[in-house]
């Protein structure tokens, strides 16, 4: 028992040293290494603990997120400046695109193509029915009274989806290479450019007015040439690349720059013409098919196994090298995942510190805030009938969570003063519950299908 409780002892021996630090101050840059020792441990700590009573790893590390961000309102505020500092929330950015540059590696191009048509249907519905419910049914019914483009940012906040939480609870059961992970991926990718003219078409009505068609079609035409184009283009370079590059080293850290590096270039490329990173990020991670890196596949296998081989039988290192590609993985996606493990984490922690349980005090707020919710599920529930026969319920609460997409496009509502306060609530509770309850639903319908 007492072998069982010793990380959870020295995990709380380690905090009450760090404590007094943090409050005697040290600088924000040693005070951000603090940060993120206690957020990477404590995410180690929490993630285990949800797993063993059934969850998925990431709702662990939302909850200690909930928990680090309102410790105040029990008298301790140590931990307030986590959610604000720049640093972290850089970090916190960094670790989503990590994370769907692992998923875009996992996930091969030619299973997404197969599903591209469904993918396509459900994200698009996934767009229109939570934007219809939200701007011209729950909108004016809850919340009579208010503006028509308070109702549309409403409408554009539950069309959102955040890919990084439904992505990870794929990852985590190992679930990725289903058809149905295929769908609720290419959708999502689907949904966030068709979310992206919603918002910029929903706030150019606000600002000017109106909005022409050319910048609708300028948006939507940006987007499909940056996706189509740099997975096209990138494909046709990777091939000579990793050739090359492999000549002048074909070590693990020539091949784990080249993927890294063409992540965050990719992620930096969608943002730089308007895209979320993550689009970038995923995009990039398929690039890097098996075949194009055969060049580094060999000497990394082979030089492992030829030590453990009888003298003179080189030639069974090279039979025995594709079985243990097929059952160890790819070497780009393995060096990868070490990066994950330190900023991934970061990013789960943080959003569940943007949560602010004083926003259920209200009752009214509350009421208003689950009928919305109810609204924000329905619709992509309904775009998980468009799924087919691999799991509408799956591909329907894979699409469900609003994570910090949901935040961004009501912080801009916010910003543009269509949103108040209250307004504002109702949308984090939405995002709260839709955040926290799809992990533990998407985890038992997946294993349902066992």
């Amino acid at each position: 028992m007492f072998a069982r409780a010793r990380p959870w002892l020295i995990g709380a021996a380690a905090l009450s040293l760090a404590l007094p630090a943090l409050a005697a101050g040290g600088g924000a840059v040693g005070e951000n290494l603090l940060w993120l020792a206690l957020i990477l441990m404590s995410a180690r700590l929490f993630a285990p603990l949800a797993q063993r009573i059934g969850f998925p790893a990431v709702l662990g590390e939302l909850l200690l997120g909930v928990l680090l961000g309102n410790l105040s309102l029990l008298g301790v505020g140590l931990f307030d400046t986590i959610a604000k500092d720049p640093i972290i929330a850089f970090l916190a950015e960094l670790g989503v695109v990590v994370l769907l540059l692992q998923i875009g590696l996992e996930t091969r191009l030619a299973d997404l193509v197969k599903v591209g048509g469904r993918a396509f249907a459900v994200g698009s519905v996934g767009i229109v029915v939570p934007f219809a419910l939200g701007a011209f049914v729950v909108g004016p019914l809850l919340l009579p009274g208010a503006s028509q483009n308070t109702y549309l940012f409403l409408g554009a906040t539950l069309a959102a989806t955040s890919v990084g939480i439904t992505g990870r609870v794929f990852r985590d059961l190992g679930r990725l290479g289903t058809p149905a992970a295929r769908i609720v991926l290419g959708a999502a990718v689907i949904d966030d450019v068709l979310g992206l003219v919603i918002l910029a078409v929903v706030s150019s009505l606000v600002q000017a007015g109106s909005v022409s068609l050319g910048e609708v079609g300028g948006i939507i035409a940006k987007a499909v040439g940056f996706l189509a184009g740099s997975i096209w283009i990138g494909r046709m370079i990777a091939p000579h690349s990793s050739r090359w590059l492999a000549r002048l080293d074909a070590g693990p850290s020539m091949l784990f720059a080249q993927v890294l590096a063409t992540g965050l270039a990719l992620a930096w490329l969608a943002h730089a013409i308007g895209l979320a990173p993550i689009i970038g990020a995923f995009a990039a991670g398929l690039l890097f098919e098996p075949l194009f890196l055969k060049d580094f596949d060999r000497p990394l296998i082979v030089r492992e196994i030829e030590p453990l081989l009888p003298a003179g039988d080189k030639d069974l290192a090279e039979k025995l090298r594709p079985i243990l590609i097929k059952h160890t993985g790819h070497q780009h996606e393995l060096m990868i995942e070490p990066i994950g493990y330190f900023f991934v984490p970061v990013f789960f922690v943080l959003t569940g510190m943007q949560v602010d349980l004083r926003t259920l005090a209200d009752p009214a707020i509350v009421a208003v805030a689950l009928g919305v919710t109810a609204a924000a599920v329905v619709g992509k529930l309904v775009a998980g009938y468009f799924a087919g026969p691999v799991g509408r319920w799956v591909v329907g609460w894979g699409m469900v969570p609003r994570g910090e997409v949901g935040l961004i496009f009501a912080m801009v509502g916010k910003q543009l003063g269509v949103m108040g306060e209250a307004m504002f609530s109702v949308i984090v509770i939405m995002v709260i519950l839709t955040t926290l309850v799809t992990p533990p639903v998407l985890t038992l319908l997946l294993r349902r299908q066992d």
